[in-house]
Order: C-alpha cells, then structure tokens, then sequence
C-alpha cells in the first residue's frame, strides 16, 4: 500500500525545477542536507546561502508523525488551534503506553483494556482531524514510518527523538516537541537554526561480527552525547551503499545520542530494494527518476574537507563490534578492550538479561542475525545463561518473522517475545527479580542505557550493542564474553565457538501480515465529538499559560542545582509516569525527581525557601514548585551540560512551566528541549561565564534583568541575593530570535498563534 500518493506525486515532479532554482541561486556543489533543506524553505523564505549554525530558516515539512506518550499533549495542543484538519499528512502510532511484563498477548490486552481512555481520545482526535491511526500492536512508531510513509529526498518531523530513524531512507526527519508539530500540522512556517553538516565517510565493507550498530557506536565514543547539536549527520562513500536501508536506519535511529538534529544516508539500490519490498515500486520510479537530487553533487565525494563542517572518516573493514555503557550511550567500548572495561569499572560480570529489537534493531534483517547465532547454541548443545527479550519492531516484521520460524528459533532458547512496542526501552519493562534494588548488569539493542530507564533500578549496569551481540552475550551469561574469540562449552563438557552471524537482508518469501493495524481518519471528521472527562486523571483539556507581565523577574527562589547528567529521563520520567501524559496537572508531580541536588547529593529533596526564615525545611522538587507558585513566587533551576539531553518529550518543559519555573540556567542545552522550552514561554539561559555556576547558593534569591529591553544577541542579567547580605551579578546567554521573544512576551507559541 502507497500511502499519500499525490504528496509523493507532487513531490518529485517539481523537485527538478526546485532544484534547478536552488543552484542558479547557490552557484556551489550542494550536500545532500542542503538540497533536502533547500527543497523545503517556507514559501515566504527566499532561496539564500543561509549560515549554517547562526541563521534561523522556516521550511515547510511534507509530513508530522505521532506516538501516544506525546500524541496526547501534542493533540491537546492542536484542538486549540482552530483548524479543521491537520494542513499536511499526518499519523498517530500507539506505541509507548504497552507494558512489557508477561508476553506479547498478555501485555497487549492488559494496556489495550488499562488504556483504554487514551486510545479512544486519540482516535477519536485522528477521526476528528484527518490523522492516520495505527492501533496498539501495530509496531513502534519508527518501524511504521520506514515500512510505509519515509521517502528519498522528504522532509518531516516526529514528537520522538528516534525520527530521524526514517533517514535510512534518505528523509531528513527530525524529532521535536508537540509544539512544533502543531506549528507543521497547522501550516505555520516552522523554524529551525540552519544545521551545520557533518560529513561521516564510510569506506570498506562490514564483515565478521560488526555490523550497521557498530558504525553508531563508534561515532558516539568520537562525538561524545553533545558532539552532534545543531548539526545534520550526512553519510556518504562507498560503504554507506553497502549497508542495507534498515542498517542504515539503526544508524540514523541512534544519531539523537550524539545530539544531532537528524542524520541521513543517500538513495541507492538499497533503498530501492527495500521500498519494494515494502511494496512502493511507484514511489522507486519516481526517486530513480530523481536519483541526482537525491544524493550530495560528486564533488563532495572526492573533496568533503571544502563541503562539510567537520569530516570523520570510519573504514568498516576493520570495524569490530562495539559496546556502550554504562548509563551513557558514547562510552564506546571496542569489543577487544570490553572485558577490560568491564573489570576496571567493576561492572557485574554476570550477564542477567539480554534484550533485543526496538525501534533501533528490528529489522528483518537483525532478526535474521539474531536467530543464526540462536541456532548454533542450538546445534552446538550451549544453554542459554541469561534471560533473553525479543521486541519486534512492527506487526509486518513479526509476522514475518513468526512465519520464516525465527521467533520459534527465539522461543527455543528461551527467549520471551514481546508486544511490537517501545516497552523495556523505555521503562515499561516491569522486570522480574528478587530483588529490584541489586546491582546488576544487562545489555540490550535500544539506544538509550541512562540509569534508571529500563528497569527503574539505579543499580542496574545497562550496555548497549547489536542483536547480534546481545544474543552471543545473553547465551554466555558473561559480559566479558567476546564471541569472536572466546569458547563456550555446551552441555556435553566440549567447547564450541560461535561462527559469525548470518542474515538476510529481506525476507526471501516476502513480507506478510494479516492486520498491519492501520485505521485511516473518518470521512466525516467535522461531525465527530472528541470528549474529555473532566475528572480524568489521564486526560486534561489545557489552559493558556498567563503572558510576561513586562517586567524584569525579581525575587525568584532557587528551585534546584542539579549536578550532573540532567536528561528528560531525570525532568520527567517515563514508565509507570507515562499514564499521565496526557494531563499536565498529574505529571507535573514527576518534575525533576531524578535531577541530584549538588548541596545534598540527593534525588527529589531541596530546600523550601518560601519562607527564609523558617531553615533546613525540605521537599520534593515538585511540591516544594507548587508551594511557590501558590504563593506567587517564581522559581528558576540552574543546572550542569547538555540540558535535557535524550526524549523529545516536552513535558520536561511544560512541567516546570506549569509549576511556575520562570527559566532554566544552563552551562548548555541539548537542541530539541532548548527549542521546547522556549515554545512554552520559558527562557532558556546559559552561563556567559561556565564558573558562574559555582556562585550561585542554595538559599539565593535570583533576579533576572534586562527583559525589559530583551532583543537578539543582548545577554541578560542575574544577580544573585545571598542570605548573608552580599550581592553578586553575572551575564546570562540566550539563543532567541525576535519570533521566539514574542513567544516568551505572549506567554507561549501557541498564544502567540491564537
């Protein structure tokens, strides 16, 4: 099925002429980013050699995507919008609200049944407004795009930071807050910093134990989680045609690790192959016909260094395996140099649970690898030592599976398949142990390894490498297992060696499915009533946030220091949290409870200082907020690098929002939630000096100054107010342009919109 014929129709027949305009204009060889974001400037944008990392452009993407956790917010956003349907080709995927405790059936009618509310408010949203539907069990969002609506050469965004998975397809596809989605789905200009371009080389081929992960996992050990932001990743060379369009994919998938804004490969057979498969030979007619605007011009090839901002250069010949970990994704850890890793850190070497698939690696093809190292412990007579997970990533890849006997592969191992859904990935893992405070290790193929996401454990050591990896590791049992090298010894007492896995890149028989669980939008969307509770604990109509009073803001209560990592992970967490999505009032008592306080060392505990002379009075972050805000006092956090680092999910700055935090003062923020904050009317500082940071106490009372003349490039003012009578001041940074201080001036984007 070819979804959204005349866009892709459209497209293509006037992406010649559009690009022939761009490069009379440019005069220059373009990079495939360009010629994407080139493409698709805003019709009030002129065609100009815009400053990569400097210029904010507007550009009008082909299409939005959804999943349920921000769905919600998103949608709730949206209603207030005044549109009777969404102005570009949209789609909701429920995928995040499934539980992963007991199997695929079991976890599947529980959540349909416990979520039962959500599901029909976002249905009945997606009838109302034109959105494409993909039921529960359908698959990960991710999945579902590059199996049915990713295309060569378009634009999108996704209320996920794994869109940008869809680049396996050569898409540039860039996951945002709910706030920018409705800016797209409601035909507003949408803005974005002009990326720089980082220009990734891929040469050789893969062979023996790596594979497309491993590319990833080796350049977030180089980039570092910060290294990517405000850029595009663009992968080019003779090996980038040598991956497969899902290997490419997972590599894409994994570029929001390193901070990027999205990350993309050019078409090539590959990708052809796979859109066929997928059954989308309408749509290889026209990139073929397209081929040239679909990749960067030849001169980039043979002269990157002049072209693109920074150029790193990865040989897959000699690429090995790698893994990442623990509770950072770019601690990069070639699989030689593991075991070592794993006994100066002290890490448990005892391999409990082994976890694949994901909207990162659940591909036909990772299921493939995975199930022929599966059949050689089967062979070789190895049982397996760890538990084993299987997430498939889509209904179409499932079936498929099931059908060609990989799952029955998985099964006799032990493996336990799981509903098609984000679920351990994202801390709906409700795992099962003895004791769940207990220091512990395992490894998984999902992206993201912060403490406490999978599981809610702190204590549990989570590292992340290939399929093919996790299922070697998951049958050893042992973490400093290197299957490359290393013997096994399977029941009879005789050591065997694991040969390096084999796969197919799509299936042979082609891909089946029965119900791909898709439910397009009613035909008569303006008579369909969308109803809210108004005593749900779930669901929550929104209320505009209260515009700037004109004035500099005085008297403003330290809320919290954090120290430290800060990802949206530890602003608002997931898992038994994600039930509240949808009602900002419920989830805003999550706010910050992961964030250490750097004067105590601890989690969820500041001071309360409403009330300065009442002393060492402490609360949880978000009660001690409220009170505040009960008592008309505004609060600021202040916190450490890469701000928000991780999820798109823009709860982590509603909340804080919300509870009446007035700004967020950073060292630096990670691109998507910087962009969040400033959607809902908050402002989003940085230190113009980093070791200002240390100045500011625990009992401060804060002022922000300068507001009352806040235009671009012109830093603010804090002073700072110590109990001890003396006064300090410092310059605070901001990245605002004019549109987005008129966000802040009428209390958020939204109100500005209405």
């Amino acid at each position: 099925m070819v979804f959204d014929w005349p866009l892709l129709q459209q497209f293509y027949d006037g992406l010649d002429a559009k690009q022939q305009q761009i490069r009379n204009i440019l005069n220059r060889p373009l990079t495939l980013t360009e010629k994407i974001l080139y493409t698709h400037l805003s019709d009030d944008i002129p065609v100009k050699d815009y400053v990569r990392g400097a210029d904010y452009v507007t550009f009008a993407p082909d299409r939005a995507a959804m999943q349920d956790a921000t769905a919600q917010m998103a949608l709730l956003q949206f209603m207030n919008a005044g549109m009777e349907q969404t102005a570009v080709p949209a789609t909701v995927h429920c995928d995040h609200l499934i539980p992963a405790q007991v199997n695929a059936k079991t976890d599947l009618e529980k959540a349909k049944e416990s979520n039962r509310e959500v599901y029909d408010f976002l249905q009945s949203v997606s009838d109302k407004y034109g959105i494409g539907f993909w039921k529960p069990g359908a698959g990960i969002i991710h999945q579902v795009v590059l199996e049915n609506y990713a295309f060569p050469g378009g634009m999108m965004v996704g209320t996920d930071s794994h869109t940008p998975n869809a680049g396996g397809l050569g898409m540039v596809a860039i996951g945002v807050g709910g706030a920018d989605a409705v800016d797209v789905m409601a035909a507003i200009p949408w803005e974005l910093r002009m990326p720089k371009i980082i220009g990734v080389k891929l040469t050789g081929r893969l062979n023996g134990w790596a594979s497309p992960k491993d590319v990833i996992l080796k350049l977030a050990g180089i980039l570092t989680v910060k290294g990517g932001t405000n850029a595009i990743i663009e992968y080019f060379g003779d090996g980038a045609a040598s991956i497969s369009a899902t290997g490419k994919a997972t590599i894409c998938n994994m570029g929001a690790e390193v901070g990027a804004t999205c990350s993309l490969f050019p078409y090539d057979g590959k990708m052809a192959r796979f859109l066929a498969a997928t059954g989308r030979n309408e749509l290889v007619r026209l990139a073929d016909a397209n081929r040239m605007h679909l990749q960067a011009d030849p001169e980039l090839t043979s002269d990157p260094e002049n072209y693109y901002d920074r150029v790193i250069e990865i040989d897959l010949d000699t690429l090995e395996p790698y893994i990442n970990g623990p509770f950072t994704p770019d601690a990069a850890h070639p699989l030689s140099a593991f075991a070592k890793a794993v006994k100066d850190g002290d890490y448990p070497q005892k391999l409990e649970v082994g976890l694949i698939g994901s909207c990162t690696n659940s591909s036909y093809e990772d299921m493939t690898r995975a199930a022929s190292i599966a059949r050689q412990a089967l062979e070789k007579g190895v049982k397996t030592k760890a538990g084993f997970i299987v997430t498939p990533g889509s209904e179409q890849v499932r079936y498929t599976a099931e059908r060609d006997g990989l799952l029955q592969t998985f099964a006799a191992i032990g493996g336990v398949t799981m509903a098609n859904a984000c679920g351990p990935c994202i801390g709906q893992w409700k795992r099962q142990t003895d004791d769940p405070t207990r220091r512990n290790s395992i490894i998984t193929s999902f992206n993201r390894n912060f403490a406490k996401r999978n599981d809610g454990n702190p204590n549990t050591c989570a590292f992340v490498a290939s399929p093919d990896i996790v299922t070697a590791l998951t049958i050893a049992g042992d973490l400093t297992f290197n299957p490359a090298t290393d013997f096994l010894v399977n029941e009879q007492g005789e050591k065997v060696r694991l040969d390096p896995p084999q796969g197919m890149e799509l299936p042979p028989s082609g891909f089946a499915v029965d119900d791909r669980g898709y439910i397009a939008p009613s035909k008569e969307g303006a008579a369909v009533a969308v109803r809210i509770d108004p005593h749900s604990e779930r669901l929550q109509e929104l209320q505009p946030f209260d515009p700037w009073d004109g004035k500099d803001l005085k008297d403003l209560r330290l809320l919290i220091k954090v120290s430290g990592k800060c990802t949206t992970d530890h602003i608002s967490m997931a898992g038994p949290w994600l039930r509240y999505r949808g009602c900002l009032e419920r989830i805003s008592e999550n706010m910050l409870m992961g964030a250490v306080n750097v004067f105590n060392g601890k989690t969820d505990h500041v001071l309360d200082n409403s009330k300065p002379e009442a002393r060492n009075i402490y609360g949880r972050v978000s009660e001690v907020a409220a009170g505040y805000k009960r008592q008309g006092i505004g609060s600021i956090v202040v916190a450490e690098e890469n701000y928000g680092e991780g999820s798109s999910r823009e709860h982590a700055a509603m909340e804080p929002r919300f509870l009446n935090v007035k700004a967020i003062l950073a060292k630096s923020f990670a691109r998507i939630h910087e962009t969040n904050l400033k959607k809902q009317g908050m402002l989003a500082l940085t230190f113009a000096d980093k070791a200002d940071y240390d100045r500011i106490r625990e009992d401060d009372a804060i002022d922000i100054l300068g507001l009352e003349t806040f235009v671009p490039g012109k830093a603010l003012t804090i002073a700072l107010h110590h109990t001890d009578g003396t006064h300090e001041e410092f310059q605070a940074l901001h990245t605002c342009n004019r549109l987005q201080i008129e966000w802040f001036k009428a209390g958020s984007a939204l109100n500005r919109l209405k």
